[in-house]
């Protein structure tokens, strides 16, 4: 299996096994379910967390609205008492006036909370440094865990406009915000290996080679889009180590420069010309001012 360390500009995502006979088309289906399922399940953390903090999400017309705008409107959140917690909740306003205030208990949200970092600590790019890989199974179970956590706080369900809920039926709506420039659709990814893009219809073997045993960095990169910049032979971690390393070295020559006697020179014993002037007769000569 080829070990892929996949990469989005100059920053690590997860790794990756597959066999080097893979079909690109089949690569980028993987990698591609696996890079934007990693994004789904952090949107729906975040939305959860909001969740637990100040509960479900106000219909679309009563976001943003003070209760006497919402009074004199008389608009009305029909989800606001079927949409409950389990063991009732608390009241916790919440300052953008995108949810309804009514919190879970502590009990609940602990368990929405443990769940959320349950499901990152799957996910997390941290797996890199544990050369440990990320597989679609691991998304998907990442994903259900969150949905079986909303399923035991909120049993009667979420309002069918929630974004947890949308998240979940995979209708989510991202147009015009920042999710959506992080997205990218398999049809407009492209990997790229060693400067070169790997095209579709060739193999993985034909880019990196047969050796089921070769861990290589391949980069994502949205079709249309310059190529990614090169790996740089010295990593941030690397430099800092030489830098570290070089300075130490100048403080200790320089240490020695301030602390080195160099008085001996004067002795008798360190004339490097003593021994020749001793069988050349010269050092009892004694010079006489004129």
């Amino acid at each position: 299996m080829v070990k892929l360390h996949v990469k989005h500009g100059d920053e690590s995502q997860f790794l990756f096994e597959i066999p080097a006979s893979t079909p690109i088309d089949t690569l980028i289906n993987q990698i591609s379910l696996i890079y934007n399922g990693r994004l789904k399940v952090h949107r729906i953390c975040g939305e959860i967390s909001m969740l637990a903090k100040h509960g479900i999400t106000l219909p679309v017309n009563m976001q943003g609205l003070t209760e006497d705008q919402i009074t004199d409107l008389k608009l009305v959140d029909e989800y606001a008492d079927k949409c409950i917690p389990m063991d009732g909740y608390v009241e916790e306003e919440d300052g953008t006036g995108r949810r309804n205030g009514r919190a879970p208990t502590e009990k609940m949200r602990s368990i929405l909370e443990r769940t959320i970092q349950e499901a990152k600590d799957k996910i997390s790019k941290k797996l890199v440094q544990a050369d440990q890989c990320v597989t679609c199974d691991q998304i998907n179970e990442a994903l259900q865990q969150l949905k079986g956590a909303v399923m035991i706080v909120y049993p009667m369900g979420l309002p069918p406009y929630d974004p947890i809920e949308l998240e979940f039926k995979n209708q989510e709506e991202l147009e015009g915000t920042q999710d959506s420039l992080d997205v990218i659709p398999e049809a407009d990814l492209t990997l790229w290996f060693s400067g070169k893009e790997m095209h579709r219809g060739k193999l993985l073997s034909d880019s990196v080679g047969k050796n089921e045993k070769t861990k290589v960095i391949v980069k994502i990169q949205k079709k249309g889009n310059a190529a990614p910049a090169r790996e740089r032979v010295v990593s941030d971690d690397e430099q800092k180590q030489m830098m570290a390393y070089y300075y130490r070295k100048q403080q200790e020559l320089k240490k020695l420069e301030e602390n080195e006697d160099n008085s001996y020179m004067d002795s008798e014993w360190a004339d490097r010309n003593s021994l020749k002037r001793t069988f050349q007769g010269l050092n009892d000569i004694k010079w006489k001012p004129r």
